[in-house]
């Protein structure tokens, strides 16, 4: 991996890792707990690639196994997000634009469902029985829930954050500074539009060079006659 993108994701992780465990560990909301974690990693992931997104789940569920108060044995949560990074990677869009929020959002939705399984499924393995004292149904619809609603204030940032550090051609086109997150942020929440706002605005571009070039072949038949 490359210099900055350890840097920002290490950045990321440890920042969401506090977030997770002094914030929403104490909201005693019901069922699961929002995930930041794992909606950084699956940030990460989808901008920089399957690899990448491998690595860095494995680093942010090591970090978590190991960080207070945790209960469970150290590397479970790590194989958890390593494979959870991985699969999501696989979804990097093509040319790393993605055209409607659709697709994001259910990545973090199979993301929230799958890791919860994956979670239950280890601790089954290595003899922890915990799951079988729990209605998993309701965990499940609480993580994707809860999840899926924090996202949006998350979700895009992170990718505008790695665009930047990569020197993405598709974030230095689309805008500069905070211009770029809230167009990512804008078309991440609109329904519909998906993230296409910069597609838009080079649509209307297009638009008005051809109105220009239009008027200026009429003052040009003008002056033949």
């Amino acid at each position: 991996m490359r210099v900055n993108r350890v840097l920002l994701s290490t950045v990321l992780v440890v920042l969401a890792l506090m977030i997770q465990v002094s914030v929403l560990a104490r909201l005693q909301l019901p069922g699961a707990v929002p995930d930041l974690v794992l909606l950084t990693v699956l940030g990460l992931a989808l901008v920089y690639g399957h690899t990448a997104g491998a690595l860095i789940g494995f680093g942010a569920g090591l970090l978590s196994d190991i960080a207070p108060p945790a209960d469970h044995a150290a590397g479970r949560y790590a194989l958890v997000l390593c494979v959870i990074g991985y699969v999501a990677g696989l979804f990097k869009p093509d040319k790393g634009q993605l055209r409607s929020a659709l697709g994001p959002m259910a990545v973090v939705v199979a993301a929230a469902i799958g890791s919860t399984l994956l979670y239950a499924m280890v601790g089954a393995l290595v003899g922890d029985d915990a799951a079988r004292h729990v209605n998993l149904g309701s965990l499940l619809f609480t993580a994707a829930l809860y999840d899926l609603l924090l996202a949006p204030f998350t979700v895009p940032g992170i990718i505008a954050l790695a665009r930047r550090t990569e020197h993405d051609p598709v974030a230095e086109n689309s805008g500069t500074g905070s211009g770029r997150t809230k167009d990512v942020a804008a078309g991440w929440i609109s329904s519909g539009t998906g993230l296409r706002i910069g597609s838009q605005r080079g649509a209307l571009k297009a638009r008005a060079a051809r109105s220009r070039a239009a008027r200026a072949g009429r003052i040009k038949g003008v002056k033949r006659l």
